[in-house]
């Protein structure tokens, strides 16, 4: 069974840091891409970051260039999303999503799904 896990959502103060992590199992991880998307209410699902995880290569969309880094740990089945300098923009629910291989920003492209984790971000 494909499961896809989100933790280290909560609250934090405009340019504080938290760190999202996403463990996968049910599938041969390094033959995956990571996405991390973001959903605020009344708003569209967005791609925050992908990453493929067997080479590395990595896509930021432009309003987390600079304060957001994703990055993968194959032995655990693990992406992480390290947030800094956070802003009230940044609130919203957090999902981690799986497609095969190449990275997409585009949340239709990708099959598998996690719960999501609320990120709250106050001024």
């Amino acid at each position: 069974e494909v499961q896809l896990v989100e933790s280290g959502g909560g609250l934090v103060q405009a340019g504080g840091s938290l760190r999202l992590s996403c463990a996968a199992s049910g599938f041969t991880f390094d033959h995956y891409a990571i996405g991390w998307f973001r959903q605020a209410p009344g708003k569209e699902r967005e791609g925050v970051s992908c990453i493929r995880t067997n080479i590395g290569t990595t896509y930021y969309a432009d309003s987390v260039k600079g304060r957001f880094t994703i990055s993968s740990d194959n032995a655990k089945n693990t992406v992480y999303l390290q947030m800094n300098s956070l802003k009230p923009e940044d609130t919203a629910v957090y999902y981690c999503a799986a497609r095969p291989w190449y990275i997409s920003e585009d949340w239709w492209e990708y099959h598998y799904w996690g719960q999501g984790t609320q990120v709250t971000v106050s001024s």
